[in-house]
This record gives C-alpha cells, sequence and structure tokens, in this order.
C-alpha cells in the first residue's frame, strides 16, 4: 500500500501546479484592482472583496478533487468552509465600514493560514511545500495585522492587496518547485 502513496502524489503534483499558477494569476488581477478601486467600499470594491474568499472556496474544491489519495482533503474541506463564512461575513461587513471588514479578512486570514500551514505540512514529501507552509505563517500574522489596522482612526484595504499579491508569489513559487520536484522523480 505504501508503493502506492507516491505514485498518487506525483500524479496530482501536475494538476496542482496549474491550481497555484491559476491562483497567482488570480492574485495579482484581484491586487491590482483592489488598489485601482481605492479604499472606498462602493458596490464595485464589495464585489472584488467577496470575490476573493469566493475564489478560494473554488480553488480548495479544485485542489481536494485532485488531491482526494493524495492530501490531506478534510483539512480543504475545513478550508471551504471558513471561506464561505469569510464571503458571507465580509459581505455582510462591508455594509457596516471599512474597520468591519478588516476585522473579518482578519480572522479569515488566521484560520486559513493555519489550514494551508497544515495541508503544506502534510504534503511535504509532494515538494514544493515550503511556500505553502511560509505563505501559511504569514497569513496568521497578516490577519492579525488586519484586526489591528481595523482599530486605527483612518483604516484601509490597500493592505489586502499586499496580502494576496504575496500569496499569489507563494503559490507561484510553489507551481515552479513542484514543476522540478516532477522533473527529479
Amino acid at each position: 500500500m505504501a508503493s502506492t502513496a507516491p505514485a498518487q502524489t506525483v500524479g496530482a503534483a501536475p494538476a496542482l501546479r496549474r491550481l497555484y499558477v491559476a491562483r497567482f494569476a488570480f492574485a495579482a488581477a484581484w491586487a491590482a484592482l483592489l488598489l485601482a478601486s481605492g479604499s472606498h467600499l462602493t458596490a464595485g470594491t464589495k464585489l472584488l472583496l467577496v470575490l476573493y474568499p469566493a475564489f478560494d472556496v473554488a480553488a480548495a474544491v479544485v485542489d481536494a478533487r485532485s488531491a482526494q489519495a493524495a492530501g490531506p482533503v478534510k483539512a480543504l474541506y475545513a478550508n471551504m468552509a471558513v471561506s464561505v463564512l469569510a464571503a458571507v461575513g465580509i459581505a455582510v461587513a462591508g455594509t457596516s465600514g471599512v474597520a468591519d471588514v478588516l476585522r473579518v479578512w482578519g480572522a479569515w486570514a488566521v484560520v486559513s493560514g493555519l489550514v494551508q500551514l497544515l495541508v503544506g505540512l502534510a504534503r511535504r514529501a509532494m515538494g514544493g511545500q515550503w511556500a505553502m507552509i511560509l505563505s501559511g505563517g504569514i497569513s496568521v500574522l497578516a490577519g492579525a495585522s488586519f484586526f489591528r489596522s481595523a482599530t486605527q482612526d483612518d483604516p484601509s484595504l490597500t493592505a489586502l492587496a499586499g496580502y494576496a499579491t504575496l500569496g499569489g508569489i507563494f503559490f507561484l513559487v510553489s507551481a515552479i518547485r513542484l514543476s522540478r520536484s516532477g522533473r527529479r522523480s
């Protein structure tokens, strides 16, 4: 039975690599759109804010399907649930103001960062996961900083663009590392 696990892990790597590249592209585009929209909660900005965790749900679904036999599917299901709650929470918080959005986003960043950290640790044997582990840890710290910035006199959404950009870069690094790991096999 142990002999099938590496084959399943290798088989999941191309799908995971494609998903990571898509997540990088989405994060970069999303961050650019958020920066262009400014820090005001317009209808477009609210939609953009809800779209990010909604995309995370879709990405986790794709990830879970590709990882059925080779990965931590339960953690991915937990991530889906947390991201759905975040999307709803951000939609509700968007009616109250930037500070409330930052609080919800911060809570989501902490919890989803912990999940990403655990998934990355569980996938270490696959290769290319150190960036996911680091990204999960940074997400936890970023979430705490969003809480802090929500208490400032004039909280801003611009830090969320940096958060998305950095997360996207980590996904790209992992995709590249997975490519290199696959060639060595």
